[in-house]
């Protein structure tokens, strides 16, 4: 499966953004996806995630109530709407596929196919 990271951009502090990401190839309804964030220097980290079916997500403490994940099977896309933008939010996002389920999900190592990633950076 190829996928697809879009919509970041520059945006001040407490604003809005939403990033999609576009799949092609395998079905893409079988596949969960997450979202994961990575700065200079740092190592990747989870942000969020979606089961194949969309019925169960699971997020970061740094971004819940703040983001959330949803999905189109039909668009074959993930969107994560990011609310309430802190300039610590600030990285490259990228979002990735995997077969695995539940809190593996959380785990960057368990994703199978990842897309590049777009930026977001957050103004204060």
């Amino acid at each position: 499966v190829q996928l697809q990271a879009s919509g970041g951009g520059l945006v001040q502090a407490g604003g809005s953004l939403r990033l999609s990401c576009a799949a092609s190839g395998r079905i893409f309804s079988s596949y969960a996806i997450g979202w994961f964030r990575q700065t200079p220097g740092k190592e990747r980290e989870f942000v969020a995630a979606i089961s194949w079916s969309g019925g169960s997500t699971y997020s970061a403490d740094s971004v819940k109530g703040r983001f959330t994940i949803s999905r189109d099977n039909a668009k074959n896309t993930v969107y994560l709407q990011m609310n309430s933008l802190k300039p610590e939010d600030t990285a490259v996002y990228y979002c990735a596929a995997s077969y695995r389920s539940s809190m593996a999900l959380t785990n960057k190592g368990y994703y199978d196919y990842w897309g590049q990633g777009t930026e977001v950076t957050v103004s204060s």
